[in-house]
This record gives C-alpha cells, sequence and structure tokens, in this order.
C-alpha cells in the first residue's frame, strides 16, 4: 500500500512538472511574449531568411536560422544592436528588440529543422570535410570542429554551421574584418574568427563552406 502511494505521489508531481506554467497567462511563451507577438516577429523574420527559418536566396544569401544555437542568435543580434557588427538591415530590425523577445526568438528557431538548401559545388566537399575536420596546419587553422562540433551543429555562443548556406558562409569568412569586430575595445565570442578567417584562402574557403552547407 506504502508503495502504491509513493507511485502515486510521484506520477501526480511529474504531471503538475509538465504542465505547471508559473506566473504565464494564456498565449504567452516561456520568454514571457504573447504569442500573437512572437508570431508577427517570426513572420518578419521569414521575409528574408525563409518561410522555416532555412535561409534564402535573393540579391544576396540569407542566412539560415533553423537549428541555430539560441546563445549565439542572441549574442548576434545584440551584436547589431551595439553596432559591433555591420549590417545596415539588420541595425533597423535588431535595435527595437527587448531581451525577452531576443530570447523569444532564439528559442523559436532553435526548434526549427528544414532540409538544408545545398547548391554547393560537391567536388569540393572532400576538401572541405577535410579541412573542417582537421585545420591546415601549414597555416595554423584549428580544425573548425574543435569549436562547432564534429557535426558542425554548435554549441553554446559557437554556432550552428550544419545546412548553412555557402554562400551566406563564404562571403561572410571573406568579409569577416569589415563586418565583425566593429568596437575593438568591446571584443566579443566571434572575435576567435578573426585569426583563423584571415589565415584560410579563399578556395579554402570555399570548399568548407561546401561541406558544411550539405549536412543536416
Amino acid at each position: 500500500m506504502r508503495l502504491r502511494s509513493l507511485i502515486t505521489i510521484f506520477a501526480l508531481a511529474a504531471i503538475t512538472a509538465t504542465f505547471a506554467a508559473p506566473n504565464r497567462t494564456e498565449g504567452e511563451t516561456a520568454s514571457g511574449i504573447s504569442a500573437q507577438a512572437l508570431k508577427a516577429k517570426t513572420d518578419y523574420c521569414k521575409t528574408c531568411h525563409g518561410l522555416n527559418g532555412q535561409g534564402f536566396r535573393g540579391s544576396f544569401p540569407m542566412p539560415r536560422l533553423a537549428g541555430q544555437q539560441p546563445e549565439y542568435i542572441a549574442n548576434q543580434l545584440q551584436a547589431f544592436i551595439e553596432r559591433r557588427r555591420t549590417n545596415p538591415v539588420m541595425f533597423n530590425v535588431a535595435h527595437v528588440l527587448d531581451p525577452p523577445m531576443v530570447k523569444a526568438l532564439s528559442e523559436y528557431f532553435r526548434d526549427l529543422n528544414p532540409k538544408p538548401l545545398g547548391g554547393a559545388p560537391r567536388e569540393l566537399v572532400t576538401d572541405g570535410k577535410k579541412i573542417y575536420e582537421e585545420g591546415v596546419s601549414s597555416t595554423n587553422v584549428p580544425p573548425c570542429a574543435s569549436c562547432h562540433g564534429p557535426e558542425a551543429k554548435g554549441t553554446d555562443a559557437f554556432p550552428r554551421l550544419a545546412g548553412q548556406l555557402h554562400d551566406y558562409i563564404s562571403r561572410k569568412l571573406s568579409d569577416w574584418d569589415r563586418e565583425r569586430g566593429q568596437k575593438k575595445d568591446q571584443p566579443d565570442n566571434s572575435a576567435i574568427m578573426q585569426p583563423i578567417a584571415h589565415d584560410l584562402t579563399a578556395a579554402q574557403i570555399k570548399a568548407v563552406a561546401a561541406y558544411v552547407s550539405q549536412l543536416e
């Protein structure tokens, strides 16, 4: 009888933990943002980043946000807000976001998982895989996997690269100094990439971009 009572108590506790939402009204997300407000914002994001956050190729390649590490998205939005990362469009988009909305957006896109758009030259994938896994010893470029993980899915502040548009990655790595770290007295996690991007050749950049773009 005692065992049955304990089982009942634990079962009720598990159900309560699953469904409880303290201090949250109906229609609110875990970040305290209304579902309606979040939908309005994500619908706006999707006009550039694709209906499932998979990225989009228009006049310029727009990055995949789907499956991205929440901490990384939050950090980059803050970098746009503080003008530490250069992008005129994102300056205007990001500066109106408050911390709860930044958190809600980061968590929303993390949970999307569409197929990669692909399109990278297949003949570059093998060389890109080698650089990703082993680095380039002649120029002291470390393996990409050492920060971004063996499956390129990132962790915490290190971004997911798997499924990212290859042309977007190529542009960002090639233009790193002109877009990132604009406030030298306020370095962030992306400062790690500055010497790496600088030491990669254009061919190596294209190869790595091709490799990670086809990962799921």
